[in-house]
């Protein structure tokens, strides 16, 4: 019963990308075309007011990036939804009665920032710890491997960090709340947003919300290549909001110019424009 509800699951998941795709779901259901429409949208802004003006429209890994948008957030996630059916089968936090707050008694609005903001502190939180431990930094590469960077790099990364985000996020929200609140796909639109334009070449700085939102200037030095001596894990964590690193401590932004190095240490060694070796990484490392 198990395994027929997991192959369910996954069938399900493929046929409900296909009706994506032929606008057959409600607009609010519709991820497909959003992040199609959202991805040419951010495009063109970069094409318009490009930040880094030496850098081409079609820079390096544009196409490999682009593939990766759609195979991390339809392909995998399709095959993928078995562990989460899996997760949800055997997790006795599957009701709201082990929740420890009751959004449903909220005011929407109210219900919806605190989804936000709890699940934007999650991801922080394990984008910290995929810099921080050496086995999970290994996949993360592949998101930092990028030295041109571009919207399409937003959903640039391995395949084994589905299984890290993923289930804590899932698991977190049914234990503080029980499961996402009604509208989450408010949320989730924009998230996705916000990730693009901070991986746009666009110079977004937000004047004094800087320090609660996370922008393209901001999160660049994420991706910078020579760290600090005293943060050798990393900087700028924030996802969509910057004020975790602000609290944290482990915001950096020295200068605005735009024009640093992007990647990390002996990425020479990474197979940066080859998205097979990407998929098995780190079986097969040089570095």
């Amino acid at each position: 019963m198990t395994f027929e509800a997991i192959q369910n699951e996954i069938t399900g998941g493929f046929g409900w990308v296909w009706k994506q795709i032929t606008f057959q779901v409600d607009w609010s259901d519709n991820y497909f075309w959003f992040l199609t429409v959202l991805s040419l949208a951010v495009w063109g802004l970069e094409l318009a007011f490009p930040w880094r003006k030496n850098q081409k429209a079609i820079r390096r890994n544009f196409w490999l990036d682009a593939f990766y948008m759609y195979f991390n957030f339809f392909i995998f996630a399709s095959v993928i939804s078995g562990l989460y059916k899996l997760i949800s089968i055997y997790s006795p936090l599957s009701t709201e009665d082990f929740a420890i707050l009751n959004l449903s008694s909220l005011a929407p609005w109210l219900a919806l920032l605190i989804f936000f903001i709890m699940n934007d502190f999650v991801q922080w939180f394990t984008h910290v710890v995929l810099h921080r431990f050496e086995f999970l930094w290994n996949f993360h590469k592949v998101h930092h491997s990028v030295k041109e960077m571009g919207f399409a790099a937003h959903l640039r990364y391995h395949w084994m960090e589905n299984l890290v985000y993923k289930p804590l996020k899932t698991l977190v929200v049914l234990l503080i709340i029980g499961g996402e609140p009604n509208d989450a796909f408010i949320i989730h639109f924009i998230s996705i947003a916000i990730g693009h334009l901070n991986h746009a070449n666009v110079k977004i700085t937000l004047g004094p919300l800087k320090y609660v939102f996370n922008n393209s200037v901001m999160h660049l030095w994420h991706h910078v290549k020579a760290l600090p001596e005293d943060r050798k894990h990393g900087v700028n964590f924030g996802i969509s909001l910057s004020l975790w690193d602000y609290i944290f401590g482990t915001n950096y932004i020295p200068n605005e110019s735009g024009d640093i190095e992007l990647g990390f240490n002996n990425d020479e060694k990474f197979p940066i424009d080859n998205f097979g070796k990407q998929l098995i990484y780190p079986i097969g490392k040089e570095d």
